[in-house]
């Protein structure tokens, strides 16, 4: 079980400045929140919008977390990214960490907290104009970044439908590689929806599959297919972290290079602690138990060999 959790200390609004001159970047500001904490403490839920008794028991175990914020990967309003069903798909479950929050399910946050990322679901909706209606975020709502406490978070659209394209050459891998290379935070976590690299029924993604490592990243996180995993190659860590809420799991297929832990016999979201020298992640079920551990310390070349692989079969994904 997870150990005993701390009171989290409020986050602080200070500034909201420019991103710099160095193109291409996103129209509008990027997001700078100092936490007065030592440490930050982050949620990580992958396909989790579909309302029911899994997204409900995951957005419970996220809440006793008491996270500073909340981060997603993708498919946050099942099926189809529409206006009818978002607010019941996200802000039922998730309204305390977003704002402003303009739905029918009770007061939001005082600031947001809650940083989604958009998945082809969100985009079956044209345009995706649900989800940037529904959420204020930073640059151009689709691919942005936020810098909290020791994290520089950069979220990105994986969606073939992305404007800005979603291939390595493209202007919004131009705008990552530019600002990857400017940050000055101790660690620097790209997530997004399809998965560079995955076990899963979906599979690999190729188009997705840019240099992060050459680039400066030292995690990469998505979703797309609803089981988790964790992989370590290229001198990174790469997680696929679908089980948020979506209550059809996926089957394991045969583990790829630098597979890990691979798990998909319940749902469960990402808890992870960050300080300047250290980056903690977990993988925590519904019911409490913790699936993976894996803790990044600063200044290491590369991630030490992991404990051997921990699966499990799914009992209802499709075939």
């Amino acid at each position: 079980m997870p150990p005993a959790l701390r009171t989290p200390l409020g986050a602080l609004l200070v500034a909201a400045t420019a991103c710099g001159s160095t193109p291409p970047s996103p129209a509008g500001p990027e997001l700078r929140v100092a936490n007065p904490g030592p440490r930050v403490r982050m949620a990580v839920i992958g396909d989790y919008g579909k309302a029911g008794p899994a997204e409900a028991a995951v957005a419970e175990l996220v809440a006793s977390w008491s996270p500073d914020l909340v981060i997603t990967l993708g498919d946050n309003n099942y099926d189809y990214g529409g206006a009818s069903t978002i607010d019941d798909n996200i802000g039922q479950y998730y309204r305390a960490f977003i704002h402003p929050y303009v739905g029918k399910h009770g007061p939001g946050a005082s600031e947001n907290r809650f940083f989604p990322s958009l998945g082809n679901h969100d985009w079956r909706t044209p345009s995706a104009l649900p989800y940037l209606e529904y959420f204020t975020l930073p640059g151009n709502e689709r691919y942005y970044e936020v810098v909290w406490g020791p994290l520089h978070l950069l979220a990105l659209d994986s969606d073939p439908h992305e404007p800005d394209g979603n291939t390595a050459d493209s202007e919004q891998a131009r705008w990552l590689e530019a600002r990857l290379a400017a940050s000055e935070s101790p660690w620097q976590i790209v997530y997004m929806h399809h998965p560079p690299y995955s076990s899963g029924d979906h599979g690999s993604t190729p188009a997705m599959q840019w240099p992060f490592a050459q680039w400066g990243a030292d995690l990469v996180l998505s979703g797309h297919d609803h089981h988790y995993e964790r992989i370590e190659r290229d001198g990174i860590v790469y997680v696929t972290n679908g089980l948020g809420g979506n209550p059809d799991r996926y089957d394991l297929r045969t583990p790829i290079a630098g597979s890990e832990v691979r798990w998909n016999a319940d749902h469960g979201a990402m808890v992870v602690e960050a300080t300047a020298e250290s980056l903690e992640l977990r993988f925590v079920t519904a019911s409490g138990r913790e699936i993976d551990r894996r803790v990044l310390e600063a200044d290491t070349p590369a991630p030490a060999p992991a404990p051997a692989p921990v699966e499990a079969l799914d009992d209802d994904g499709p075939a």
